[in-house]
C-alpha cells in the first residue's frame, strides 16, 4: 500500500496522466499532438546526429612526422607541399634562394676550413653534417677514419684559391642575417647553434664543430614579393640591392669554387678525412655552374634538397583540392627529432589519426650527434619501438618510411659493408635489395611484438628528395589514412 501511494503521488505521473473526464474529441486531438511532438523531436534527433557525423567527417585530419634528426621529416612535408599546395608553393619558392644559396657556401667555407688545417697543420671546425667524437667520450678516432697513405701536396694554386674564395665568409654571414631578420628576430638574436647532424664518421678528436644557422617554427622568414606592402618602399629595395649583390659576389666565385670542390687533392683529403659531402644536409656543390650565376631561380627539387634547420614544432594546414582527399583538410606536424626535442611528441599523440614514421636506412654505420655511443640505425630500431607500443597510439594509423635508398644504394656501391656495423647482418649480400629486406623485417619484428593491438605493417621504401617518386607514395599513403580516419568516425 506504501509503494502504491508512492507511485501515485508522483508528480510526473500525475503531470502525464490524461485529463479527467477527457471527451472523446478531446482524447483524438491531445494524441494528435503528441504524435506530432514526437516526430519534431525525433526529426531534431536525427539532424543532431547528422550534424554530428559530419562534424566527425570534416574534422581535420591530423598527421605527425616522427623520426631521429635528418630523418627526412621536413623534405617529407615540403612534397606534400608541393603535391597538395602548388599555389603557395609557387609564391614562397623564390624565398628558398637565399637558403639554396647558404647551402652552397657554407659546403664551400667548411673545404676551406679542411683546406686551411691541412696547410696549418691543425684542427678545423668540422661542418653541421659532418660526425665527430669528443676526447671525453673515451673513444679513439683512428677507429673510425685514420689517416693513411703519402702526405697531401699543396701548391700555391690551393693557397691563392683559398684567397680568392675569403669572400664567401661575408656572404655566409650576411645571408644568415638576412634569412634571420625576415624570420622576425633582432639582429642580436640571430645566432648559430652547435649541431652535428649525420654525415661521415670522425675526423679528429676534440675537433670544434661549425656552428649551424637556424630559424625558429614560431616565425615566417617567407616573404613572396607580392606579398610586400606599399609601405616598405626604401626597404624593399634595399633588400633588392642586396639580393643583386649577392648574387654577383657567388657568380663572380664560381670558377673557383668550381676548381677547388673538383680539385684532385681536396677530394684525396676529403676521402682521407671520411667525409661525405654529398651525404650532408643541402648538398649543391654539384650545382655550382646553376646556381652561382645572377640571375638563378630555384627548381622545385632545390626546394626539397635545401636545408634550413628549424627548431619547434612546424604545423602546416593542407586543404585538399584533389584526389580521394578531396575537400578535406590536414593538418601536418614536423616534430623535431633530436634528443632535446623528443619529449614534444607526446601532446600531439592525443587525438592523431597517423603517424609517418622516418628511418633513415643509410646511417647504419653512423652515430647520433647527441650521443656518439648510440649507432643511428639502432636509435631508430628504439624510437620505432617506443611510438608501436605507445597505448595512447593504438588506434592510430603508422606508415614506416624506409628513407635514403639512394644513400644507402652509393655508400655500399662506395664499399662499406653492413656487417661491419650491424654484426646480426651475418653473410647476407651487401647489396642494396638485401638490406632493405633485412631493415624492413626487423621493424616488422618489432611491430608484431609490441603493438598493443594487432595493427598492419605499411611501409615505404623512399628517397624523399625523389619528388616524382614520392608524390606517388604520398598518394597511396593519403588514400589509406583518409579510409582510417573515416573509419575511426564510424562513416563507412
Amino acid at each position: 500500500m506504501g509503494v502504491g501511494r508512492a507511485v501515485d503521488e508522483d508528480p510526473l505521473s500525475r503531470l502525464l496522466a490524461p485529463p479527467p473526464n477527457e471527451t472523446p474529441e478531446e482524447r483524438e486531438t491531445r494524441l494528435r499532438l503528441e504524435a506530432e511532438a514526437r516526430l519534431r523531436s525525433e526529426r531534431i534527433d536525427d539532424q543532431l546526429r547528422a550534424e554530428k557525423a559530419a562534424l566527425k567527417k570534416n574534422r581535420p585530419v591530423k598527421v605527425l612526422l616522427l623520426g631521429q634528426s635528418e630523418s627526412g621529416k621536413s623534405t617529407t612535408l615540403k612534397n606534400f607541399q608541393l603535391a597538395y599546395c602548388q599555389d603557395q608553393w609557387e609564391a614562397e619558392r623564390a624565398s628558398w634562394r637565399m637558403v639554396i644559396q647558404l647551402n652552397l657556401i657554407r659546403g664551400i667555407n667548411h673545404i676551406l676550413d679542411l683546406l686551411a688545417e691541412e696547410i696549418a697543420g691543425g684542427p678545423a671546425p668540422a661542418l653541421a653534417g659532418d660526425s665527430d667524437v669528443s676526447d671525453e667520450e673515451g673513444m679513439s678516432p683512428s677507429a673510425y677514419t685514420p689517416r693513411t697513405g703519402s702526405m697531401l701536396h699543396f701548391t700555391g694554386k690551393h693557397r691563392l684559391l683559398k684567397l680568392r674564395l675569403a669572400p664567401l665568409r661575408t656572404v655566409q654571414r650576411d645571408l644568415e642575417m638576412r634569412i634571420g631578420i625576415q624570420a622576425g628576430a633582432n639582429p642580436s638574436e640571430v645566432h648559430d647553434v652547435l649541431s652535428s647532424p649525420p654525415g661521415s664518421p670522425v675526423m679528429g678528436a676534440g675537433r670544434r664543430q661549425q656552428q649551424e644557422f637556424f630559424v625558429r617554427s614560431a616565425t615566417s622568414w617567407k616573404q613572396p614579393a607580392h606579398a610586400r606592402s606599399p609601405s616598405e618602399g626604401k626597404g624593399a629595395r634595399y633588400q633588392d640591392a642586396q639580393v643583386r649583390e649577392t648574387a654577383d659576389i657567388i657568380a663572380g666565385c664560381a670558377e673557383d669554387m668550381k676548381a677547388i670542390w673538383e680539385d684532385p687533392t681536396v677530394r684525396e683529403m676529403l676521402v682521407r678525412k671520411g667525409i661525405r659531402m654529398e651525404a650532408t644536409p643541402g648538398f649543391f656543390l654539384n650545382d655550382i655552374d646553376r646556381i652561382a650565376v645572377r640571375d638563378y631561380q630555384p627548381t622545385d627539387d632545390d626546394v626539397v634538397r635545401a636545408r634550413l634547420r628549424t627548431l619547434g614544432v612546424q604545423e602546416y594546414r593542407i586543404k585538399f583540392n584533389k584526389g580521394p582527399a578531396t575537400g578535406s583538410e590536414w593538418y601536418i606536424y614536423d616534430v623535431g627529432g633530436s634528443r632535446t626535442q623528443r619529449i614534444a611528441w607526446y601532446p600531439y599523440f592525443d587525438d592523431c589519426d597517423a603517424i609517418i614514421f622516418l628511418a633513415p636506412v643509410s646511417c647504419f654505420d653512423e652515430r647520433l650527434a647527441e650521443d656518439r655511443r648510440i649507432n643511428r640505425l639502432e636509435d631508430s630500431y628504439m624510437l620505432w619501438k617506443a611510438v608501436v607500443s605507445s597505448k595512447l597510439l593504438a588506434k592510430t594509423s603508422i606508415i614506416l618510411f624506409l628513407n635514403k635508398r639512394d644513400l644507402l644504394e652509393q655508400k655500399l656501391r662506395s664499399g662499406v659493408r653492413i656487417r661491419d656495423h650491424v654484426h646480426s647482418y651475418g653473410d647476407r649480400p651487401n647489396e642494396v635489395e638485401h638490406a632493405l629486406k633485412y631493415f624492413q623485417q626487423h621493424f616488422r619484428d618489432i611491430l608484431r611484438k609490441h603493438s598493443p593491438e594487432p595493427r598492419p605493417f605499411r611501409s615505404h621504401i623512399t628517397s624523399v628528395v625523389d619528388t616524382k617518386a614520392t608524390a606517388v607514395t604520398l598518394s597511396v599513403v593519403e588514400e589509406g589514412i583518409l579510409r582510417d580516419h573515416l573509419q575511426r568516425a564510424d562513416l563507412l
